[in-house]
């Protein structure tokens, strides 16, 4: 097909027509449609070459701020809502077990290994948050030895990657289940938070008029040999902000009280002076086998 004096229909029919030779299928089918739904966009608003070049220009800006600290890219697919749909095409699960949700910007790698039972925090500011549960199958029964990583904002509403002047991990670390699948760790009471407003995300929230606030959450990422390994938050109950999170990953399921305890002993025996706080939540893993999808848990699994 010739390439020249092409226009409308015809310009993309060509250009799907340049792609018709592709290596690989799967790239052929995903290259293609993204031809199709670009060039029906464009046609669709009329785009104008100022505000074509506008937006070439925010994603510049989006890959110039993004560093081995900050992914500009996740945040944008988070605020288009774009994230929570692929974890809902590539996660679905058995409806008990626990659902997937945006693994969000700031994982890092190589975090702390804790035991179970020690503190995460390492100094981060916010009020002492005891965290425990259990890791089972959507049967009931313990995930023993369950890989959990875990990482959170601190009550500034920053993850420790965005403290400039920190040079030891915070308010994150690694542990493992023990052999009843039993989880708990030390942390801080987790705290609403805008999402990063200083770059091209925010001003595109802030042009939408959109708020830029996550309720108040931690993350987990928990593997296990022989289950479907999950990344979800747990959210705590009773924040304001759980019906509007600007990048849409609240499930029901995911939300647990968070308890206020005066200074006492708390359920893992550590006496405290002050006032702490405590989440209890099970994570429910479903086997890697597709033949599990009827399982039921025992009891109330999540509390």
């Amino acid at each position: 097909m010739s390439t020249r004096n092409l226009a409308d229909e015809e310009l993309t029919q060509a250009v799907l027509s340049s792609f018709s030779g592709c290596r690989s299928e799967r790239f052929q089918e995903i290259i293609q449609s993204l031809v199709r739904h670009l060039h029906a966009f464009a046609s669709d608003v009329e785009l104008t070459e100022e505000e074509w070049f506008a937006g070439i220009d925010f994603l510049t800006q989006t890959g110039h701020i993004t560093d081995d600290k900050r992914q500009e890219f996740i945040l944008l697919s988070d605020v288009l809502g774009v994230s929570m749909l692929v974890v809902g095409l590539n996660h679905r699960k058995p409806s008990v077990a626990t659902p997937s949700t945006v693994f969000g910007p700031f994982f890092v790698e190589g975090s702390p290994r804790v035991a179970n039972g020690e503190d995460i925090a390492n100094g981060a500011p916010g009020e002492p948050c005891l965290v425990q549960g259990r890791v089972i199958s959507v049967s009931g029964e313990a995930v023993p030895q369950a890989h959990i990583e875990v990482w959170q904002a601190d009550d500034d509403g920053l993850y420790d990657v965005q403290h400039a002047d920190l040079s030891e991990p915070r308010g994150r670390g690694h542990l493992y289940a023990g052999d009843d699948g039993r989880y708990c760790f030390w942390s801080v009471k987790p705290t609403a938070y805008p999402i990063p407003a200083d770059g091209p995300v925010g001003k595109l929230l802030a042009n939408s008029n959109r708020s830029p606030m996550r309720p108040a959450h931690i993350h987990f990422m928990v593997t296990a040999r022989g289950y479907q390994s999950v990344t979800t938050h747990v959210f705590a109950d009773g924040d304001p902000y759980l019906d509007s999170d600007a990048v849409f990953g609240v499930k029901s399921e995911l939300i647990a009280p968070l308890t206020r305890h005066q200074p006492g002993r708390a359920a893992d025996g550590r006496d405290l002076d002050v006032p702490y706080w405590s989440i209890n939540y099970d994570i429910v893993l479903a086997l890697d086998d597709a033949s599990d999808m009827s399982g039921r848990a025992g009891g109330s699994s999540r509390r």
